[in-house]
């Protein structure tokens, strides 16, 4: 019996679909920052959890991803829709430019991470098939 593994395009477009969804859920639809009424001091507007959360739900698409297609294309089809989706939103809402200088950091963050995954994941995938390919 043979396995039939996804096409290409229909796991990018599953990937790029999944971390736009993901940035929606645990980002997207926070814009309010918190400002602390004693010190005037204004955050946000993710909080921590937030963010480890997104980020979890990144590493595990890029995992899936780079057991399916090329690893780059997987952390291409993450790294690239989530940094669109992420860009676009703070353009919106900054006047001062500066949304530019967070988009690199986003792209250059999710392009390094997605990166650092895949590399994990391919050597744990290979690592696995040669055990097996060995064993009794």
């Amino acid at each position: 019996m043979t396995t039939r593994r996804p096409s290409l395009a229909l796991t990018m477009l599953a990937l790029v679909v999944l971390t736009v969804a993901a940035w929606w859920i645990f980002l997207g639809r926070d814009t309010v920052r918190d400002v602390d009424p004693a010190t005037g001091a204004v955050t946000g507007p993710y909080e921590a959890p937030q963010v480890v959360a997104c980020a979890l739900v990144l590493v595990a698409l890029v995992v899936v991803g780079a057991l399916t297609v090329p690893a780059w294309v997987a952390v291409l089809a993450v790294a690239l829709p989530f940094t669109v989706a992420w860009t676009v939103q703070a353009a919106s809402d900054d006047d001062s430019g500066l949304w530019a200088v967070g988009a690199l950091l986003v792209l250059v963050g999710t392009l390094a991470g997605g990166a650092v995954v895949a590399a994990v994941t391919r050597a744990v995938a290979r690592g696995r098939a040669s055990r097996g390919a060995t064993a009794p």
